[in-house]
This record gives structure tokens, C-alpha cells and sequence, in this order.
């Protein structure tokens, strides 16, 4: 096993989704052998400022190939001016015009731009079935271009026995638009007659605004008290968390794959979440109930649903531990990855 290079927004030990995913497979693939060099890009991205672009340049210029290039980074490349240079390849975790809250005008810029970026590389490594779909249908990407390896899982997530007192839900997200943490604090306070505690975790600092909005939506409703917004934490925090808790809420409006789920599913946890994106290709319908994306009235329903009923909730988690259980783990999805890259390049 040889290796590759790989270019990110940012550091590698950041607790984004999309990082968490890079980190895990180039500690697999570093552990396995594999000589994985990874380019930590400082800069504004997507919308790449100067700083970004100038990093971009530089990795261009020094970098081996193949050279594996994270989503969010790729418009800081300018591969649209380029012609097609063998050996670069796109790591899309989602296409960058799907992210909540953007304009309908940079909406359009986004996709027109990477539409023009994915036509300059080698080949994609997506995260989903959904997104390799979405590439091709709408991207104009053919499929042999295309590869798709799924997040691995961690084995160390576990459910323990439901306790005594109130429902405990746990939503896993960092805390912008486009994961849905305002739905859910309207639907939660639509079944505020119902016993239940939520815990949410997930990073706080990146839309100030947010987290103002639904700070003072908390303090100043007839949910204060009821969550406990914990912000990041460690692998041993998180497992815990996963833990601790009896049903995993996840009311995002688009994802890419959603990890936070996957990690629910080997935790045996039952799942309420929406049908944004790639969800119900990683939620079977026994391991969950999902919702129309943004819509409160139907969330608060579901939720209602599982935290009254005791033995929907056990049939759910049974479910979800039957699927958990399918799904691959980190070493195994860290070799897909190299194989894939390895046959794009080619």
C-alpha cells in the first residue's frame, strides 16, 4: 500500500463531520501502512479568500499525486480555469450548493462552479449512494467517475438499559442551519405535556446568530431546563453520550450521510429524524421514523409517538441494532477508500 496526498479546509483534529470522516480514514490507512500526507489549508472556504487560494496553489505546485481534495477546499483550486490534470481527485461529502441558509444567486454560483470543478478531476469519492446519484443526475458526472465508500462506525457505542424518569433524547449536530436545531426546539415545545430531557452536543461557534436565536427561544419558553446544550466532545464524552440516552433525534434538513446517525444505529438507539437527503438511505425504516425535512408539525408527531410508547421505542432500538450491526467499520471503510483512489487515479 503506497499512499496519497490529501488537502483540507482547516486541521485534521477539527470535530466536523466532514473532517472526523478524513481523520478516521487517514489514521486507518496510517496504521495499515499507507503513506498518507495531508495538506492542512489555512483560509476562508468555500468561498475562497485569498489565503485560501494561495494555499491551494502551493499544494498544487508540491503535492504527489494522487491528491485526494476535501469538497469544502476544491474551489480554491480554480480547476475550472485548468485543463484536466491526471491524479486529482474530489472528496465530496455533499455538493456545497445543498448547505442551508446560502442565496438562491450563490446557490446557483456554487453549483455552476463545482459542476465546472468536478469536471477537471480525475474522478469523486462520496460518502453516500444518495450523493453519487446526485453527482451524476445533476452534476453531469458519469458513473465510473465516481466511487462511493460509506463512514465507518465505531464498535465501543452502546445503548444501556433505559432508566427510570423522564424520555432522555440526544441530538448530535453542530449547531448551523442547515441541522435543523430550530425545528426541533419548536416541535419539542409542541409535546411539553410529555416527560423527557434533551441533550444536544455539538460545536457552538459556528453561527453566532443560531445559537442566539435559540438560546433565547430556550431561556424564555416553556423548555427551559429541559435542554443541555453540551457542545463538542471527546470520543469518550460522545460514546457516553450515545450511551446514556433512549432515542437519537436528527432533524436535519439535507445530509450527505449523516455519521451522527450511523453511530445511533451501532448504539442501538431508536431514531427520529427527517427524510433531508441521504437519511433514508442510512435510516431502514425499522431502526427509525422520518419526517419531511423542516416540518415541525410532523416532527413533533413522531416525537410524541416514541417518547409515549415504550415498546415502539424497543422495537425501533431492536432495529437499529440489527443495522448497526451491517454496517462496516473504520478499517474496513479505509481500505475501500484507498481502493477507490487507487482506481480513479488510474
Amino acid at each position: 500500500m503506497t499512499g496519497f496526498d490529501l488537502a483540507l479546509p482547516g486541521r485534521l483534529d477539527r470535530r466536523s463531520g466532514g473532517t472526523i470522516y478524513d481523520r478516521r480514514i487517514v489514521e486507518r490507512l496510517r496504521a495499515a501502512g499507507a503513506r498518507i500526507t495531508v495538506h492542512e489549508m489555512s483560509g476562508s472556504y468555500p468561498a475562497a479568500d485569498a489565503v485560501a487560494r494561495a494555499a491551494a496553489a502551493h499544494v498544487l505546485a508540491r503535492a504527489r499525486r494522487p491528491l485526494v481534495i476535501d469538497g469544502l477546499a476544491l474551489p480554491a483550486f480554480r480547476l475550472r480555469d485548468r485543463d484536466r490534470e491526471p491524479g486529482l481527485i474530489a472528496l465530496v461529502h455533499h455538493p456545497l450548493a445543498e448547505e442551508t441558509g446560502l442565496a438562491p444567486a450563490e446557490a446557483a454560483a456554487l453549483r455552476v462552479a463545482e459542476r465546472a470543478d468536478l469536471a477537471r478531476v480525475a474522478g469523486a469519492v462520496v460518502t453516500s449512494r444518495f450523493t453519487a446519484r446526485t453527482l451524476a443526475a445533476e452534476y453531469g458526472m458519469a458513473a465510473e467517475r465516481i466511487a462511493v465508500v460509506q463512514p465507518g462506525v465505531d464498535r465501543n457505542l452502546a445503548a444501556l438499559p433505559a432508566a427510570a424518569g423522564p424520555v432522555r433524547l440526544l441530538s448530535v449536530a453542530a449547531f448551523v442551519p442547515r441541522k435543523g436545531h430550530d425545528v426541533l426546539f419548536q416541535a419539542l415545545q409542541r409535546v411539553a405535556d410529555l416527560s423527557w430531557s434533551l441533550t444536544c452536543v455539538g460545536a457552538v461557534d459556528r453561527d453566532p446568530e443560531l445559537m442566539v436565536r435559540l438560546r433565547k427561544f430556550n431561556n424564555h419558553s416553556i423548555l427551559e431546563k429541559r435542554i443541555n446544550i453540551l457542545g463538542e466532545l471527546t470520543d469518550g464524552g460522545l460514546a457516553h453520550a450515545y450511551g446514556a440516552a433512549d432515542v437519537f433525534v436528527h432533524p436535519a434538513l439535507y445530509e450527505g450521510y449523516g455519521m451522527a446517525l450511523s453511530e445511533a444505529l451501532s448504539a442501538g438507539l431508536p431514531i427520529v429524524a427527517t427524510r433531508g437527503g441521504a437519511v433514508p438511505d442510512t435510516v431502514p425504516e425499522e431502526a427509525g421514523i422520518l419526517v419531511a425535512p423542516g416540518d415541525v408539525g410532523a416532527l413533533a408527531d413522531a416525537l410524541r409517538r416514541v417518547i409515549g410508547d415504550a415498546a415502539l421505542r424497543r422495537r425501533l432500538a431492536a432495529g437499529s441494532a440489527m443495522a448497526g450491526g451491517r454496517l462496516a467499520g473504520w478499517p474496513e471503510a479505509a481500505a475501500d477508500f484507498a481502493v477507490a483512489v487507487a482506481r480513479l487515479a488510474a
